[in-house]
């Protein structure tokens, strides 16, 4: 069994978290200036067995694509074009920033730290990833 790595594919930043080899604890990894994300899978997935994608969804609350899929089409054809044999699947990433945010309070984070971008980021790939394992 490989990892599974999960992004939460942002303008500026991607939050990127991973599971053990086992695919039983999501982990968050790191934040990568999105301009560098390909750079970083390239190197991570020569480094570490990587069995598959996972990207952040983001939706309406009607269910329909947010404004943010604009950019995150273009990254997959990327994506899939660098990695053209690594399955990649989508997971609703609707509430995990405020589910991040809610997470970094309850762990007792102060103001300062709450406001760190990359963290939050960091944590919402988490919870993607997390969400994902809890359904399948």
């Amino acid at each position: 069994m490989g990892r599974l790595l999960a992004l939460d594919f942002g303008k500026v930043r991607t939050g990127i978290a991973v599971t053990d080899e086992m695919q039983i604890i999501a982990s968050g990894l790191t934040t990568v200036e999105t301009k560098d994300l390909l750079t970083f899978l390239k190197d991570y997935i020569a480094k570490e067995k990587v069995e598959k994608i996972i990207v952040g969804e983001p939706k309406q609350m009607n269910n329909t694509a947010s404004e943010s899929e604009v950019l995150i089409v273009p990254f997959l054809v990327k994506l899939k074009t660098i990695f053209p044999n690594m399955p990649v699947e989508r997971e609703d990433e609707r509430f995990t920033s405020k589910l991040a945010f809610k997470t970094m309070i309850d762990s007792g984070l102060n103001k300062k730290q709450r406001k760190n971008k990359a963290l939050v980021d960091e944590i919402s790939a988490t919870i993607i990833l997390q969400s994902y394992l809890n359904r399948n």
